[in-house]
């Protein structure tokens, strides 16, 4: 017997990024994922390990637990037009299955769902398992990504459900200014769209820490986590936070996918509120600064190419379209043992780029430069 997936799967396969990942030979330098390296801080451990030993930890509430929406909401309310609560705040497993569970809560057939582009990669595959219509607004890779007004108000239309804004972007970590958010909220007030925002990499800045949507745009979702700015990948723990009426929905959406995270990932989220946490965030923030740096400077002086170096979050676009598609430049230099990602993965204006992540030590990253020059034949005498 043959089988056959579901029809909504006969576009969606495995992305990019992992099946670069998956085909990597042993030894390789890992610049592509986008995954910090740093421990997570002994604060948040030290707390997992006392809920563990002295704790029952079954399951909680389908929306997690009210102590760790208390401070998500507060988190949150600090820079929103709309008051937050306890009831403001569903916990999801990671902001994956958050995004996951707003699009099919919010979105489905005659709806239209506005995406960046470039953009996250998962964004559109969502889209398309929810039945709507995925709509890009580019943001023009000959502008260094940056935000295009025009090219914005085009693509709304009466039939946008939902618009997706990603400050800092995975994968440019370009920033939307204040002035790019107040337009955005000028362009979409009166109209029936929702705001989801992704800020899973806000508190990840160089410089001024970025504005959030939600000070301009009362109908908006926002996604955030631990993972990134707390190196908690793997614990599974992020947050859908708005209204209450949308937020029942989008729970009763994450009933269904998961139940509820994990309640010790829960508990223990609850330190990285903390003086200590936070000055966890501010170490790993200061040192991923120094790593851009690093890669950037790297660039410059062994590869000689053209990048986009943002302002947030820990990556590089590297211009290499002069070597061919993006994800053949990719699969070419896995000989070379360095793993990238390739930039037409997450979108037309992504094409002719590699998105390098800085999020690893300064040694490999000094090492992944020099290999990406072997397997580009890149000659360009060192001038350090």
């Amino acid at each position: 017997m043959t089988f056959k997936p579901a029809d909504r799967l006969k576009n969606i396969r495995k992305s990019a990024t992992r099946r670069l990942y998956d085909a990597a030979p042993a030894g390789s330098i890992n610049l592509g994922l986008g995954e910090p390296d740093f421990q997570t801080p002994a604060v948040v451990r030290g707390e997992a390990c006392r809920v563990i030993n002295e704790e029952q930890n079954g399951y909680t509430m389908n929306a997690g637990l009210a102590p760790l929406r208390e401070l998500v909401a507060a988190y949150h309310g600090l820079d929103s037009l709309m008051p937050f609560t306890v009831d403001s705040v569903c916990v999801t497993n990671g902001v994956q299955e958050g995004l996951f569970a707003v699009v099919m809560a919010m979105a489905g057939p005659g709806d239209e769902v506005l995406l960046p582009d470039p953009g996250f990669l998962a964004y559109p595959s969502i889209v398309e398992l929810s039945g709507a219509e995925a709509v890009y607004y580019p943001l023009p890779a000959a502008g260094g990504f940056a935000f295009d007004p025009g090219a914005f108000d085009r693509a709304v239309t009466d039939k946008t459900r939902l618009v997706f804004v990603s400050s800092p972007s995975n994968p440019t970590g370009r920033v939307l200014s204040r002035k790019d958010l107040q337009h955005i909220a000028n362009r979409l007030a009166g109209t029936r769209a929702y705001v989801v925002a992704d800020e899973i990499y806000r508190e990840l800045y160089f410089g001024e820490r970025p504005a959030s949507i939600a000070e301009y745009y009362p109908n908006t979702i926002l996604l955030s986590g631990l993972s990134k700015m707390m190196s908690m990948t793997g614990w599974r723990l992020g947050w859908v936070v708005g209204a209450t009426e949308p937020i029942r929905n989008i729970t009763v959406m994450h009933q269904y996918a998961s139940s509820c995270a994990s309640a010790i990932s829960q508990k223990a989220a609850v330190a990285a509120f903390s003086p200590e946490g936070r000055e966890a965030t501010a170490a790993m923030r200061e040192e991923l600064e120094r790593r851009g740096q690093i890669m950037a400077r790297a660039i410059e002086r062994v590869l000689g190419l053209p990048y986009v170096l943002g302002e947030g979050a820990f990556y590089i676009m590297l211009d290499v379209s002069k070597y061919g598609p993006s994800e053949d430049v990719a699969m070419q230099l896995l000989e070379s043992r360095v793993i990238t990602a390739p930039g037409g993965a997450f979108g037309s204006e992504g094409e002719g780029y590699l998105r390098l992540s800085f999020s690893v030590a300064a040694e490999q990253i000094e090492e992944g430069i020099r290999r990406i020059a072997l397997g580009l034949g890149v000659t360009k005498p060192n001038t350090a």
